[in-house]
C-alpha cells in the first residue's frame, strides 16, 4: 500500500466513516468502502463505484465475484455490480472505447455517507462526455438499494442520450437448475442468436445453454428461484425500460481472461438497464434516475 493511498484512506475515514462503514484499501491497492451492521455486510470499490459484495444477515453472499477478476486501474471488476454508462456493450462507432463506457473503470468520489439502520454511500462523478454529471446512492441493508441519477446540466445547448445498467451478478447453486420469473410477456433481442428480435416466452428463463437476451419495454420485476440454495431473490426496479439476462456458458467463459473456466456454474446476470431502443434522452436540465432494489428471501 503506497503513501497516497493511505492518505486517502485516512482521510476518507476522518470526513465519511460512520457507525459500520468504513474505508480501507482492498484488492490491487484500490480504495473501497466496508460496511458492517447488524442487518448486513457489504463492500463497494471506489473504482467503477462497483459494489462487489452485500448479504443480509442470516443469508449467503448474494452477489457473485469472479476468483479470476482483475483488481487494477484501467480495468473492469468481474462480477458484483458494475454499472454500465453511457453506452452498452461495444461502441457503436469506436471500436477501441471500452465496453460497457467508462463509468465502470473511472475513479467516483465520495460525496456522502449515512448510517441510517444499514449502511449508505453517495458517490459522485463528473463526466467529459455531454458534461453528464452523475450520483449514485448504495444502501446496504436487510434490502440492497441502488439509485444511479444522470443529470445533463443546463449549461449544454443541446438534448443527450444515453444507454444504462445496473449489471448485476447473482450467486446462484447451478445455473442449470435455476427460473427467473416476470420477463415472461416480453419480447427480447437473442444476442446469442445475432440480436434477432423474438417474441415472448410466455414461460420462466431457464439455462441450457449460453444466454445473452436484453428484453425490451419492460417494467416489470423479476425474481430468481434457486431450489438449490433454498432461496428467491427479487429484483425490483424503477426507471428501467429493458432488462438483460445473461450467462456465458462453458466456450465463452474459457475465452473470458477474468472468467474462470468453471464459474458460469455458479452465477447469472440480472441487468436493470435501459438500452438499445430504450436509451434515455435528457434535455438540459433534465435528471433521469435508475434504480433497483435487491432482496432475498428463504424458500418454504
Amino acid at each position: 500500500m503506497g503513501i497516497q493511498d493511505t492518505m486517502l484512506t485516512d482521510e476518507l475515514n476522518t470526513r465519511f466513516a460512520v457507525p459500520g462503514l468504513r474505508f480501507e484499501t482492498g484488492r490491487g491497492g484500490l480504495t473501497r468502502a466496508v460496511v458492517q451492521t447488524p442487518l448486513a455486510e457489504g463492500e463497494l470499490y471506489l473504482h467503477g463505484a462497483h459494489v462487489t459484495a452485500w448479504a443480509p444477515r442470516g443469508h449467503a453472499a448474494v452477489l457473485w465475484l469472479s476468483e479470476s477478476s482483475h483488481f487494477e486501474k484501467g480495468k473492469p471488476i468481474r462480477g458484483g455490480v458494475p454499472i454500465c454508462f453511457p453506452w452498452f456493450g461495444p461502441h457503436s462507432n469506436d471500436p477501441s472505447a471500452p465496453a460497457h463506457g467508462f463509468a465502470r473503470l473511472a475513479g467516483w468520489n465520495v460525496a456522502s455517507t449515512h448510517a441510517m439502520d444499514g449502511g449508505a454511500i453517495v458517490l459522485e462523478l463528473e463526466t467529459t462526455i455531454e458534461s453528464f454529471a452523475m450520483r449514485y446512492r448504495v444502501e446496504f441493508g436487510s434490502e440492497l438499494k441502488l439509485a444511479l441519477a444522470t443529470h445533463l446540466p443546463t449549461s449544454v445547448d443541446r438534448s443527450a442520450t444515453f444507454e444504462d445498467a445496473l449489471h448485476t451478478y447473482f450467486s446462484v447453486s447451478d445455473v442449470r437448475s435455476i427460473s427467473i420469473h416476470g420477463l415472461e410477456n416480453a419480447s427480447y433481442l437473442d444476442k446469442v442468436d445475432g440480436a434477432q428480435l423474438k417474441s415472448a416466452a410466455t414461460f420462466p428463463i431457464a439455462f441450457s445453454g449460453e444466454t445473452d437476451r436484453v428484453y425490451l419495454h419492460t417494467l416489470s420485476d423479476c425474481s430468481l428461484i434457486d431450489v438449490g440454495s433454498q432461496r428467491s431473490i427479487r429484483v425490483a426496479k424503477s426507471g428501467s425500460r429493458s432488462t438483460v439476462v445473461w450467462n456465458p456458458w462453458i466456450d465463452k467463459s474459457k475465452r473470458m481472461a477474468d472468467f474462470g473456466d468453471e464459474e458460469w456454474r455458479s452465477m447469472v446476470c440480472i441487468e436493470t438497464a435501459n438500452v438499445d431502443g430504450n436509451r434515455i434522452e435528457l434535455a438540459p436540465g433534465q435528471t433521469h434516475e435508475t434504480s433497483a432494489i435487491i432482496s432475498v428471501s428463504k424458500l418454504d
